[in-house]
């Protein structure tokens, strides 16, 4: 497979602090470039499903990093270096690398463990409940509005008709649909104002959110369908090393002295 440039340059750049060993790559005017930082390119390559090792590969990434010390020492020569705003973005990109390495080592010694991955999905699934809704509304301004709503269905109107005067636009012009969601998809009070009904029910009085006043009708239910452990168990584990990452990012600001 043949490697894009683009994400050859992403790789190069992820190791340009790579540790310099005895044999070397290439020396470019007297400076020289250690074999290690192919090996890690091709690490990455690989791991990312981008490409094969293969002598090929290999010569590929080391045209690479030739042109790129030669560019360098030539951008180094016309003072590149020394520019302000070249500085601070190399100081930018100097603290992702670091803080980024602490970041993997953290997770590293703390890792997320198979029991807090089950938690974490009960408590989703918990959350999400075994029926899903097909649920249509009709978004008013005021209260008196929407009971004006709700008496003109009591009195026949469709619901569907009316649904073309809601506040929601993005509704308005399909019957009010909100198509399949569970209620946790939405705002506490607006679920509480469907979850009663029977199905083809409209509520009886106006549901109040902070979006103005709803008219709910409730289509239909069915089962949910959730995913297995098995099957989020990734998403869920990034999920919770990002959580403890910003635990501990708080922590740390906690402790810091900050003028």
């Amino acid at each position: 497979m043949t490697l894009k440039p683009a994400r050859l340059l992403l790789a190069l750049i992820a190791v340009v602090a790579a540790p310099a060993f005895a044999q070397n790559l290439a020396v470019v005017n007297g400076k020289p470039i250690p074999s290690s930082r192919v090996d890690a390119v091709v690490k990455q390559v690989v791991a990312a499903g981008q490409g094969q090792d293969s002598p090929q590969l290999r010569e590929v990434i080391k045209r690479d990093l030739v042109s790129r010390e030669v560019l360098m020492q030539e951008a180094v020569k016309q003072g590149y270096d020394k520019k302000p705003e070249v500085k601070a973005a190399l100081d930018s990109a100097r603290q992702a690398i670091v803080v980024n390495q602490l970041a993997r080592d953290y997770i590293t010694k703390n890792p997320v463990t198979d029991a807090e991955i089950k938690a974490e999905y009960d408590r989703f699934t918990k959350q999400t409940g075994d029926k899903e809704y097909h649920v249509r509304h009709i978004l008013l301004e005021t209260e008196a509005e929407a009971k004006a709503v709700i008496a003109k269905i009591k009195g026949g109107a469709k619901f569907e008709e009316l649904a073309k005067g809601s506040k929601d636009t993005g509704t308005a012009n399909n019957g009010g649909d909100l198509d399949w969601a569970a209620p946790a998809s939405f705002p506490p009070e607006f679920a509480a104002g469907f979850t009663g009904l029977q199905k083809g029910g409209v509520s009886e009085n106006p549901v109040k959110t902070a979006n103005g006043f709803h008219v709910i009708k409730l289509d239909d239910t069915r089962a949910a369908k959730l995913p297995t452990l098995e099957e989020v168990k990734p998403q869920v584990a990034d999920a919770l090393a990002q959580k403890k990452l910003e635990e501990y990012k708080e922590q740390m600001v906690k402790k810091a002295k900050v003028q």
